[in-house]
């Protein structure tokens, strides 16, 4: 059974640790089987790449690297800060993430 994360694609979080801390970004891929995810403009790698058809010069492209789901927290947009992540069911009994910190419903 796959665990279930505190991200999702689409969310918009801050890197909590590592060399990217402090950056904030958009979940652009969740790697849920080896628990990483890549964020739009954060831990960007350089990749050596030979000439092809998309880049018929090849060099050097700067692309995002993965990070793992522990150093990053969703950003809540009440607060303005990284706020921890709950889940709890709502008027219709639906199963529903919560930002900790305001108490707000994760849309």
């Amino acid at each position: 059974m796959r665990r279930k994360f505190h991200i999702k694609k689409g969310d918009v979080v801050v890197v909590i640790a590592g060399n990217s801390k402090g950056q904030q970004g958009r979940v652009l891929e969740v790697d849920t089987k080896n628990e990483r995810a890549i964020v739009e403009g954060v831990n960007l790698i350089s990749k050596h790449t030979k000439p092809n058809a998309q880049n018929p010069n090849g060099g050097i492209i700067k692309k995002e690297g993965s990070i793992h789901i522990s150093n990053l927290l969703p950003l809540d947009p009440k607060t303005g800060k990284p706020s921890r992540v709950g889940r709890r069911r709502n008027e219709e009994g639906k199963l529903v993430r919560f930002y900790k910190k305001s108490g707000e419903e994760i849309k």
